[in-house]
């Protein structure tokens, strides 16, 4: 980001595994802040603008092409950059690297205990294909080393998302 177009109020994207607690982050980050936040679950406005491609039945969820020349990954994007300018965006998504570098102030990458990630998403009902592949990139580090290839290292940050007590120390 240029010395002339600095935010007064950091952008962050809070992401991980799904099932890591990114939303329930973000919003006790919003309510316990003093600064003014808005919290922009991504998934949920993809659902609620239809800027997603299609539906998968297989996986239960919404498809949006992280390709660059998809026209629900500009979609995506074109929704997002006006909030972006003034800062204070808490970014939820499972996924960090479709962000451009110069809206990110800080990347939290939540991580959980891949039992513990099981049980939640056996509680939400996922498909036992989705539960063991989220499973699988959670013990991979699949989003940790996407966010470490796609942005600055010193801007990402891993915190452990196991109970209210992380919730509540992080």
């Amino acid at each position: 980001m240029s010395e002339t177009n600095i935010r007064q109020i950091p952008n962050v994207v809070i992401t991980g595994t799904p099932g890591t607690g990114k939303s329930s982050h973000a919003q006790h980050l919003v309510e316990t802040c003093s600064l003014p936040l808005r919290h922009v679950n991504i998934g949920e406005l993809v659902k609620e603008k239809r800027l997603y491609e299609s539906y998968d039945s297989e996986w239960e969820s919404y498809v949006v092409d992280d390709d660059k020349a998809s026209p629900a990954y500009r979609k995506v994007l074109d929704e997002i950059e006006p909030m972006t300018e003034e800062g204070g965006l808490i970014l939820d998504w499972h996924t960090c690297d479709t962000f451009p570098e110069r809206w990110v102030d800080l990347v939290v990458v939540l991580r959980c205990d891949h039992t513990v990630l099981w049980d939640r998403l056996e509680k939400r009902g996922y498909p036992l294909k989705k539960i063991q592949e989220n499973n699988e990139s959670e013990i991979m580090q699949t989003v940790l080393e996407d966010a470490k290839e796609s942005y600055n290292e010193e801007i990402v940050v891993e915190l452990k998302s196991e109970g209210i007590e992380d919730l509540e120390s992080n």
